[in-house]
């Protein structure tokens, strides 16, 4: 794969396009990067060709799974809350690559039927539970079905968040207001359900993990996005407290904090900014990417890498900490 960039306005510009047109040709489906070649040299566009070889190496699989030599989970069972799509799903595959034992749990069914299946083609055991987490019985259940499946729980991550519109919180209207609340239900209540059902589990056994996805919006807020900010914090300050209550009990509970996550619907909210702004959709991929220390964001198996480490061994003397995964985005103390 080679990236070439054309007619850019000036050097600083030249710049930050060629780091995202090399984050592009390096992590999108072929597909996409096809579509881009067609943006042509225009100017301040960044023009992709495609050669008969992809394999950058960076984000192989090959890359991954030498890494993943250092986080075996074998004989270990974990919990993925949130695995119907993107990153949960992301999570479930990689801790069934690593050796776990895999429980899928979503409110779908139909996400939870391709999110297992790829979970299951990495070679672990996967159970998959649709349940409602903000629900206590459904909170519950999903607890008691991993137990009877697999006898254990060593790993619960929680990373369910609904999708959410953004609004400014004094344009919303009733059904507004009840999708804010039910947003923020999932993200702090759920959190603590699932947290409340699985624990006991671990502290019977006097050990496990306990990692919450959390965002770089827990640490600030965002305009139009309050609901999504405020879910998180919430899960991160539920993480924090139950650090300091099960850590006795030979339980850690850590999050991790992603940033900007390249994906499909990160793309289309990149693209939707480019047509509201009237410019090209490089244009705003190179602006977000100038705002960051590595000049783009993060994949979804780097988010996972900051997960399965904070689950494994390997962090073993870790809890109550919040690991920032966001291609420096924001820097906190």
């Amino acid at each position: 794969m080679s990236v070439r960039l054309v007619a850019a306005a000036t050097p600083e510009q030249e710049m930050l396009l060629d780091t995202s047109a090399r984050f592009i040709a390096e992590t999108c489906p072929l597909s996409t990067v096809r579509e881009l070649a067609e943006v042509g040299d225009r100017p301040g566009a960044a023009y992709f060709e495609t050669a008969a070889a992809r394999d950058t190496g960076l984000y192989s699989e090959g890359f991954m799974s030498e890494g993943q030599n250092l986080l075996s989970f074998h004989g270990r069972v974990a919990v993925v809350v949130g695995a119907g799509a993107g990153l949960g799903a992301t999570l479930a595959r990689r801790f069934s690559s690593a050796g776990a034992s895999v429980a899928l749990v979503a409110r779908s069914t139909a996400s939870l039927d391709a999110s297992g299946e790829a979970a299951r083609a990495a070679g672990g055991e996967v159970l998959t539970v649709a349940a409602d987490i903000a629900s206590p019985p459904d909170a519950e259940r999903m607890a008691m079905a991993v137990m009877d499946r697999f006898g254990r729980i060593d790993v619960l991550v929680n990373a369910a968040f609904p999708n959410t519109a953004k609004r400014a919180v004094v344009d919303m209207d009733a059904p507004e207001l009840e999708e804010w609340r039910r947003a923020v239900e999932i993200g702090g209540f759920g959190t603590l359900l699932t947290c409340r059902y699985v624990a006991p589990h671990m502290v019977e056994r006097g050990a496990g993990s306990i990692v919450n996805v959390t965002s770089m919006s827990s640490r600030i807020g965002l305009a139009g996005r309050s609901e999504y900010s405020a879910g998180k914090a919430q899960a991160h300050k539920i993480a924090q407290s139950l650090a300091a209550e099960l850590g006795p009990h030979g339980v850690r509970v850590n999050c991790v904090a992603p940033g900007h996550i390249w994906s499909a619907r990160l793309e289309g909210y990149y693209r939707s900014l480019a047509m509201q702004r009237g410019v090209e959709y490089e244009v705003v991929l190179a602006g977000y990417a100038s705002e960051m220390a590595l000049r783009r964001p993060v994949t979804e198996d780097e988010v996972a890498n900051a997960v399965l480490f904070l689950a494994s061994d390997l962090a073993s003397g870790i809890t109550g900490a919040v690991l920032d995964v966001n291609a420096g985005h924001l820097f906190t103390p």
